[in-house]
Formats: C-alpha cells, structure tokens, sequence
C-alpha cells in the first residue's frame, strides 16, 4: 500500500509540475505529521497539491501539525500575490480546524512568501494566535525549527536554482507542445520529432540558461510601459531585439540539423525557422514573470520603488524577515531600518504589507505616494491590474 501510495504521488508531481499553470487543489483542514503533541510545532501552507506534498516530504521525521489553508488551488507566492491566499483563508482554517484544542502554545508558522497577501496582525487580532513567518523554501523548515524559529539570510532569501528553473521550463513546453502535436501525430507523423525537438529545446535552453542571460530582463523604473493593451504584445517589448537573438540561435541549429543530417530544403527550414519564432516569442513574452527574481514586464508595478519614511520606522525588523530579496538591515541599537542593494527589489510589496508602523510604501514615478492601506486591499491579476480583494 506505501509503495501504491508513492506511486501515486509521483503521478501527481508529474502530472502538477507539467501543468503548473492550473490549479490543483486538495482538501484544506489538519494533517498530523508523525506523533505531534501539545507542545509541537503549527505550520500553514496552501491547498495547491504539490506544494502540500512537498512540505510533508520535508516534514518526514519530525512531529507536527500542519494546517492546509484554501489558495483555491495555487501556489503560495501567485495565491498571496493575486488575493487568493489572504487573512481571512488563515483565520478560517484556524478556526475551524480545532488546532486550538490540541496544543498549548499560540505560534504559527506561515511561509515567508504567503507575507504579499496575508497580513499578519489581522490574523493575530482575529485568532489571538502569534504569526511568525518561516523559510521561503520548504527543506529548510527542519533546520529552521531546530534553531528556534531563527531564519539564516539563506533562509529568507529567493532563488531561481536549476530544479526551479527546470520546472519552469516544462511548464511552459508543456502546454505550447501538447495540442499541436496531437495534430501532428494525427495528419503529419513525421512532423512530431522535430516539433517537439524545437519547442521543448527553446524551453529547456531558456530557463538552463537563465544564470547567463544579459540584465535586459531588468525593465528599468525610468522606461515607459506601453499604453493599455498593447502592453501584452510582444512587438512592443523593448527587448524584442534580444528576444530575437534566441530565435537565431535556434535557426542556427535548425539549418545545420536540416542540411546535414535531415536532408530539409530551404522551405522546410524556413517553415520550421517561423515555428521556432513563435515559440521563443510565447517563451520569452513575459520571461522575467515566469521567475521569482523579476518582477513581471507586464506588471506596471515593476516601474515603482519602495519608499522608507525614517521617522515612523521603529525598527521591528518584520520588512527583514519577509523581504525574499534581503534588502533591508536593522540597526539594533537606533531601532531603524534602512534599504540596500536597490536594484535587487521585486516590487512584491511584502514589506509594505506587514509593516506595523506603515513606513514603507510604493512611489511612483513622479514621486507620488501609494498608501499602504491600498497594497493591502488591491492585490495584482493576470493582467498585472490590482482589483479589490475584499
């Protein structure tokens, strides 16, 4: 039955990890992990199957409770961001689950990047819990209780390592790849290979890649976003020109396959050079938001800055500890905070968020303030537009 069980899982991470993109979600409510008892540790993440898999795997050999709050389905860091894991998903599952009854502390343990959408005064007004958010990834959360729900700068900081950037590609190759090749399969059999070839390999090279590619996916605060919806067209990136340069590397590779070993005439390489084009222009329309160290080029957002105002900073060091960057340091003794590294900034506005004092806040670029109060309420679509979660 355990190795049935295992089996199964696997599927499911398969099956989530290629189709990342839609939801999947699983039942919300308590899991005991081992033997937890009245003093063991309360963890939360969301409902998105893979994630709860992932954090019971990181889990093995430890005792706890963990709580599996309704994101709709989705992931962490996009549910938090977009309105779908807030306040109200935390105090519910508290509430009722009974988690109250089965042990005696009042600490929660959320993670890091749940801190965009979930406030967590709310939570500690209305639950008369404690909110302490733990590491960004879920492997550090061992090492994280053993030091006494201490965070290293590593455990607080993104990354985009090789697994993740991976998994990225197969979510992206996945669904550009699947459809037409149904249909080549169908009518045009021998077309398959070298579809699949193209796609998957644009995908893989891309995201393989990433550590290597140019600082053009940086879109500066003083560029001007195109208007309305135009933004959405990939014609009026300003990056198209490098956009470009991945599709020529790919006609490269295509000619050299087509004339020594595949036999292709120019036209059969010209109508594979267009398929690679539409695939290096769908791959990379919005290759800075497929990462969690770029702001999306299709969000507005990525033209603010974050604001520090000194006199109301008291110090509390909570921006530290939810900032998935490591862009501010606290002076202890002046009980104050301060930005560094500018440029290292994902406009996710976790800081402002959860900043007590209300010190911080996005400014645009005429130097306007955006209160703080409306980071909280509006949170961002698909469409990089901030609409009312309430």
């Amino acid at each position: 039955m355990k190795a049935l069980r295992l089996v199964i899982d696997l599927l499911n991470d398969l099956i989530q990890t290629l189709l990342r993109f839609l939801p999947f979600p699983v039942k919300t409510g308590i899991i005991r992990v081992g033997q937890p008892d009245r003093q063991s540790p309360v963890l939360v993440t969301c409902n998105f199957g893979l994630t709860v898999r992932r954090v019971l795997r990181a889990l093995r050999g430890l005792d706890a409770y963990l709580l599996v709050a309704n994101s709709r389905g989705i992931n962490v860091w996009c549910a938090a961001s977009g309105g779908h894991f807030t306040s109200n998903d935390i105090i519910s599952v508290v509430k009722t689950s009974g988690i109250g009854d089965l042990v005696e502390h009042r600490r929660l343990v959320l993670p890091q990047l749940s801190a965009t959408g979930v406030e967590r005064s709310v939570v500690e007004e209305k639950t008369g819990w404690r909110v302490v958010f733990g590491p960004v990834y879920a492997q550090d959360i061992p090492t994280y209780l053993a030091n006494h729900y201490k965070k290293t700068e590593r455990m607080r900081t993104v990354r985009f390592d090789l697994p993740e950037r991976l998994e990225m590609a197969v979510m992206w190759a996945t669904p550009i790849s699947v459809i037409p090749l149904i249909l080549l399969l169908i009518w045009w059999r021998d077309l398959a290979l070298p579809f699949v070839a193209i796609i998957w390999g644009i995908a893989l090279v891309t995201f393989v890649g990433f550590p290597w590619l140019p600082r053009w996916l940086v879109i500066g605060r003083s560029d001007q976003a195109p208007p309305g919806w135009t933004k959405y067209l990939v014609v009026f990136d300003p990056r198209s020109q490098r956009i470009l340069a991945l599709w020529a590397a790919a006609v490269a590779a295509l000619v050299a396959y087509g004339l020594l070993v595949a036999d292709w005439g120019w036209m059969t390489i010209l109508g594979w050079a267009l398929v690679s084009l539409a695939a290096a222009l769908l791959i990379s329309l919005d290759l800075a938001g497929s990462t969690p160290v770029y702001k999306s080029s299709l969000h507005e957002d990525r033209l603010l800055s974050v604001a520090l105002d000194v006199d109301k900073c008291q110090g509390r060091a909570i921006c530290r500890e939810v900032c998935p960057k490591n862009r501010f340091q606290i002076d202890s003794q002046a009980h104050k905070a301060s930005i560094i590294s500018e440029n290292e900034c994902v406009q996710c506005g976790a800081c402002i968020v959860q900043c007590p004092e209300d010190a911080l806040a996005f400014v645009d670029r005429s130097g306007r303030r955006i209160p703080p109060e409306e980071i909280r309420k509006y949170k961002l679509n698909l469409m990089g537009e901030r609409v009312t979660t309430s």
